[in-house]
């Protein structure tokens, strides 16, 4: 029978992995114009909503937890005048979603009480729950993705 410890990186890893799922679900038929196209004169375009989420999950659980060095620029994740090829936003995201989930793997029973402070997050106390604060987030965004994607199809 799988601890405790385990059992939380089991259903964490596993909610990371469904997370990835559901956005290439809705996302991977978009063509690359599409992908950069706001269909609203406010709001995010999807490509943005992913580089947002690269961003986010690299600073809070790269930087923050697993100390890969990443340094945030948010403002640039919705603003970036050159943004990647769809293709190649994609694959970062699929890269960031493995990171953090070799993460998860790799916390101990300890590790999950371990104190937590970030720019921007004042909430989360410790790894524990910026790992659930950041899935929440991400599917949070999903959602909005879920809904451009639609919009996007219509027209």
């Amino acid at each position: 029978m799988a601890g405790l410890a385990e059992t939380v990186a089991n259903g964490l890893a596993a909610y990371y992995e469904y997370v990835a799922e559901d956005l290439h679900r809705w996302v991977d038929p978009l063509s690359n114009e599409q992908f950069w196209r706001k269909p609203y004169p406010y709001g995010n375009s999807v490509g943005h909503l992913v580089l947002h989420l690269i961003g986010n999950l690299s600073y809070y659980i790269g930087a923050r937890v697993a100390e890969t060095g990443y340094v945030r620029r948010r403002d640039r994740e919705f603003t970036d005048p050159h943004p990647p090829h769809k293709e190649e936003a994609l694959e970062a995201f699929d890269k960031v979603i493995a990171m953090v989930v070799e993460t998860i793997q790799k916390q101990s029973a300890g590790d999950w009480g371990t104190g937590y402070t970030a720019e921007r997050e004042p909430e989360a106390k410790n790894r524990f729950q910026i790992f659930v604060r950041c899935a929440g987030h991400a599917y949070h965004h999903v959602g909005q993705m879920i809904y451009l994607s639609r919009e996007l199809a219509r027209t």
